[in-house]
This record gives C-alpha cells, sequence and structure tokens, in this order.
C-alpha cells in the first residue's frame, strides 16, 4: 500500500522515468565515448605521441569505464536487493550525473600535463561505476511495476535511453562544431556536452520524490518476518554467484554481440572514418544520429513481440541478422557515400535493437526477486566488459595490424555466434527460469 500523501506507482510514468533516466545517464557515457574518439587524444595526452597511440590511450580510459561496471553492478546491486531498487537507481543517478559534470571541468595537459589523463581516468571510472548500477535499478523499476504479460514491452523503456541518449549526444556535438571554429571547440566547446549532464541529478530528485519502490519488491519485503530477515543472506550478490552461476554467464555471453557490434559502430567507426577515410564528422554525425532514431521504434516493437513470441526467439532472430549486417557494415562504409553510411548504420541498428529490446525483461526472469538486482546487473555488465569495453581498442589494434577492417567485421561476426549459441543454450533450459516468461 502506499504511504499517505504519496501517489500511486502509474506504469507509464513509471516506463517513461525509467526512460529518461537512462537517456541521460547513456548520454553522459555515449558524450565520453564520442570525445574520446574526437577530441580526447589531442587535449588530454602528451602532443608527442604518435596519432596511433593516442588514440589508443583515449580508447584506453574508455575502456576503464566499462571495467568498472560489473564492480558498480555488484555494489548497486547488493543494496538494491537489500533496501530497494528505487534507493539504488537514485544513488546511481546523482553519481553519474556529478562525475559527468566534473569532467566538463577538467583542466587539459596543457595546463597540468600527466595529471590531466589520472584526473580524465579517475572520473571515468566513476562513471562506469555508476552506470553498472544504473541499469538493473531503471530495468526492475519498469519491469517489476509492469503486468506479467508486458514486461517485455515496459522493460524496453528502459533500454530506449540507449539510443536517445546517443542521439543527444552526438547533437550536442554537431551543433558545437557547426557554431564553434576548430579552436573554440578544442578551448572550451567540448565541455557543453558534459556541463549538460547536470540534468541528470533533477531526473534523480524526481525518481526520489515521485517514484515508489517497486511492487513485486515491498510484497517480497512486506512478507518476510525478522525472523526471515536475519535468515536472509548478507550478500545477495554472493547468493547469486553460489546458486545462479550458469544463468549470469549465459546472460553475460548474450549481451557481448550486441555491445562488440553497436560500441565498433558509434565509437571507432567514428574515429576511423572521419581520421582514415576523411569522411567529414558531420557526416557520420548524422548517420549515427539517425541510426540512433531507427532504434528507438525497433526497440520497443522487440520488446512486445517477446511478450508474444518470446523472448530468445526475437533475440536469436536479431543475432542472424546481426551477423549477416557485419559482413557489409565496413564495405559499405568505405565507399565514402553519405546516404549509404546512413543507411548502413539505420539497417544495422534494428536487427540490434532485436536483441537488445527485450534483454531488460530476459535478464530479470532468470533471477528470483531476493537476487535480481545483483543477478541480472552482474550478467548485463561482465558482458558489457568483454563486450563493449574492448571493442574499439581490439578494432583499432586489428585494423593497426592488417591494415584492413576486414578482420574487425569477423570479430563482429563472432560476438553474434557467441550470443546466439548461449541464447540457443538457455533455450533448451528454459523451464529453469524463476519467473515462467516466454
Amino acid at each position: 500500500m502506499s504511504a499517505p500523501g504519496r501517489p500511486h506507482n502509474s506504469i507509464a510514468r513509471v516506463a517513461l522515468t525509467a526512460a529518461a533516466g537512462t537517456t541521460i545517464e547513456y548520454y553522459d557515457f555515449f558524450v565520453y565515448g564520442t570525445a574520446a574518439a574526437l577530441v580526447f587524444p589531442k587535449l588530454f595526452f602528451s602532443p608527442g605521441l604518435s596519432p596511433f597511440v593516442a588514440q589508443i590511450a583515449a580508447f584506453s580510459t574508455f575502456t576503464v569505464g566499462f571495467l568498472a561496471r560489473p564492480l558498480g553492478g555488484t555494489i548497486f546491486g547488493h543494496f538494491g536487493d537489500l533496501y530497494g531498487r528505487k534507493k539504488a537507481l537514485v544513488a546511481a543517478l546523482l553519481i553519474m550525473g556529478c562525475a559527468t559534470t566534473l569532467i566538463g571541468f577538467l583542466p587539459t595537459y596543457a595546463v597540468v600535463g600527466d595529471l590531466a589523463p589520472l584526473l580524465l581516468i579517475s572520473l571515468r571510472f566513476v562513471q562506469g561505476l555508476a552506470l553498472g548500477g544504473q541499469w538493473g535499478g531503471a530495468a526492475l523499476i519498469a519491469i517489476e511495476n509492469a503486468p506479467k504479460n508486458l514486461r517485455g514491452y515496459y522493460g524496453s523503456f528502459a533500454q530506449i535511453g540507449v539510443s536517445p541518449g546517443l542521439m543527444a549526444a552526438n547533437v550536442v556535438f554537431l551543433i558545437m562544431g557547426a557554431f564553434l571554429s576548430p579552436s573554440e571547440f578544442a578551448s572550451w566547446g567540448w565541455r557543453v556536452p558534459f556541463l549538460c549532464s547536470v540534468l541528470l541529478i533533477g531526473v534523480g530528485i524526481y525518481v526520489q520524490l515521485r517514484l515508489e519502490e517497486t511492487a513485486e519488491f515491498s510484497g517480497k519485503a512486506v512478507a518476510e518476518s525478522e525472523a526471515a530477515e536475519k535468515r536472509r543472506p548478507r550478500s545477495p550478490v554472493v547468493e547469486a554467484i553460489l546458486h545462479h552461476p550458469r544463468h549470469i554467464l549465459l546472460a553475460a555471453g548474450i549481451y557481448i554481440a550486441n555491445n562488440i557490434c553497436f560500441y565498433v559502430a558509434i565509437t571507432y567507426a567514428l574515429a576511423y572514418g572521419t581520421s582514415i577515410l576523411h569522411i567529414p564528422k558531420s557526416v557520420m554525425l548524422s548517420a549515427v544520429m539517425i541510426g540512433a532514431v531507427v532504434m528507438v521504434p525497433a526497440l520497443i516493437i522487440s520488446g512486445y513481440l517477446s511478450d508474444k513470441l518470446g523472448r530468445l526467439r526475437v533475440f536469436m532472430a536479431g543475432a542472424v541478422l546481426s551477423a549477416v549486417w557485419t559482413l557489409w557494415f565496413f564495405p559499405l562504409l568505405e565507399t565514402r557515400t553519405p546516404i549509404i553510411i546512413i543507411c548502413d548504420l539505420a539497417l544495422g541498428f534494428v536487427p540490434l535493437s532485436m536483441m537488445y529490446g527485450p534483454q531488460a525483461a530476459l535478464f530479470a526472469e532468470l533471477f528470483p526477486v531476493e537476487v535480481r538486482y545483483s543477478g541480472a546487473s552482474l550478467g548485463y555488465q561482465i558482458g558489457a566488459v568483454c563486450g563493449a569495453g574492448l571493442a574499439p581498442l581490439i578494432a583499432t589494434m586489428l585494423y593497426e595490424e592488417f591494415k584492413t577492417t576486414t578482420p574487425i567485421g569477423f570479430y563482429m561476426l563472432a560476438a553474434c555466434v557467441v550470443s546466439f549459441l548461449c541464447a540457443f543454450v538457455l533455450s533448451r533450459g528454459r523451464r529453469q527460469v524463476w519467473s515462467g516468461g516466454p
């Protein structure tokens, strides 16, 4: 029952709040990735480094955020399972908003020398911690308040934040590049996208004041007596690892393909297109932005279809189609034709959405409510490290070694195969899934 004077959760309001929170949270994360591809190599590292080494260094700081995500998932999962999804989500939102805003105030290498990349890496690590905890909270806030037959649909609203977040990050950089000279952009314009993330603090305050705890978590808490509370494991994370390792690892494997393909497309391809192919930055950013627009309805439709057809059926179809796309992604990019580049990314993001749209509901349904935040977050964030966290680095090194993008395409293809096989293995043991979802 709701506390006196507080509104009941409306599933529409919950879904939109989850979408808003993940939008700004991923905006913060993607702003960093865009800056790492376009400006950080020149601003935060020694000018004596070669362009290749400087780009590797910048992408390495990008990777630090992914390495921090499992730790963030562990910390926030622990508190989210013990004390509530809302409290953990609010903390993650506030931490991310503060960390990203502070990046906008950092001094560059020209001002403080080697201290500049150290400060950048530190705040990137904090970003990763926050994002590691945010996804589980936003997804469970939506899913645990949704009707069981529409969990895929409402869970997709937590997923769609990736797309508008990416779009917003690219729009801000496009605006800065259009109205500022290169010297002005390098001097102060790049800071504006980071300073805009102060909006995330407002979303965190709204969640704290306007949303209640999820019905499913509250029901569990009310049902537990004090004696049961004492018997409950002190660490839900340990409980999830000890009793559900198979589902954690399969969830991580499922997430690898989406991560690798998506982040190669929006980070490495951005750097490759502008620096190697000499495609105008505006063309590459516009292509990524249009692809992000296409993703929004694709994610929602995929989530809805997963309620009707089954999570894994929709996911595996997306993995197969994504594997096909990886074979022609770079050849089409290398045509240097703007309309072809735009279609390349826009069409490719559709099968990626078929994998990502049902994912929140799928991961939530793998774990019982008492360890759901921990288990789902660990699977999600381990997959993020193995996939997206290393993807720009691996792609950069593959091109440096072979001087062609063909090995990068096969790297993306292999990721799709791994995720398809993990989903297939999970489908064979579907009776073990706790919630009985489709």
